[in-house]
């Protein structure tokens, strides 16, 4: 699967915000008041994983999208990746973090962090093999219920 990392255009939200639904459970998927707050807020970015290039003759489609921000400080923030089931364990989101990374360590980010539910084990595993480690726990972050833990990773 060819992959292409893009800066999300005005014409993605709907889709992205489908995606965000298909990604995850009511109470932990973005309602899409929420999700325009993030791709718009101070610093921050959207990017879009599609398959083919663009050209008339291969449509593309969306696969997945992180937002990502920049914080005061030197530290940033992975808001949200969201990967369709089917191109799971296909590198999108690996492509998507290393592009986010890369741009968060281009800008002046010493450091990234970001939230992950404590039962989603294939999130977790996949983070730690980016480097990424848990900082602590946050009780009932996610619906007022579940517990996630905040993960960082050093960028110099």
């Amino acid at each position: 699967m060819q992959i292409t990392i893009r800066d999300a255009r005005r014409g993605d939200f709907d889709d992205l915000w489908q995606i965000d639904q298909l990604c995850f459970q009511a109470g932990i998927a973005y309602s899409r008041k929420e999700l325009a707050y993030y791709m718009a807020a101070k610093n921050a970015f959207t990017l879009v994983a599609e398959t083919g290039n663009g050209g008339s003759n291969a449509p593309t489609k969306k696969m997945g999208f992180l937002v990502a921000q920049k914080y005061s400080r030197g530290m940033g923030h992975i808001i949200t990746i969201d990967v369709l089931p089917e191109a799971r364990r296909a590198k999108v989101g690996s492509q998507l973090m290393t592009e986010a990374e890369a741009r968060l360590k281009a800008g002046g980010c010493a450091s990234i962090f970001l939230e992950a539910a404590v039962n989603n084990e294939a999130a977790i595993k996949f983070y730690k093999k980016r480097g990424y480690f848990v900082l602590k726990t946050i009780p009932r972050y996610y619906n007022g219920e579940l517990d996630a833990f905040l993960l960082g990773k050093d960028l110099k």
